[in-house]
């Protein structure tokens, strides 16, 4: 795969379900890291698509269908 899209994927969750959240989000094709973490957001993702819209149909189709997740944010990465 050659990768021209990254983006990092700011995760809300249930409380309580952020370590298996990342845990099973980690699991998932395209990802590079999954992470929980402490603040506003529970869970920070890295991932990386070949286009845009396969990084939209990543979110909207595996991320976002993972059990204990309330809110996504995705932020792609630019090179400026």
């Amino acid at each position: 795969m050659t990768v021209s899209v990254s983006a990092y994927i700011l995760i809300q969750t249930e409380v309580g379900k952020a370590a298996a959240v990342a845990s099973r989000i980690g699991a998932l094709s395209g990802v590079t890291t999954a992470e929980d973490v402490t603040g506003p957001y529970d869970v920070i993702v890295r991932v990386e698509a070949e286009t845009v819209d396969e990084l939209g149909r990543m979110v909207v189709a595996n991320v976002q269908s993972v059990d204990g997740i309330t809110r996504t944010l995705t932020c792609p990465v630019v090179h400026l």
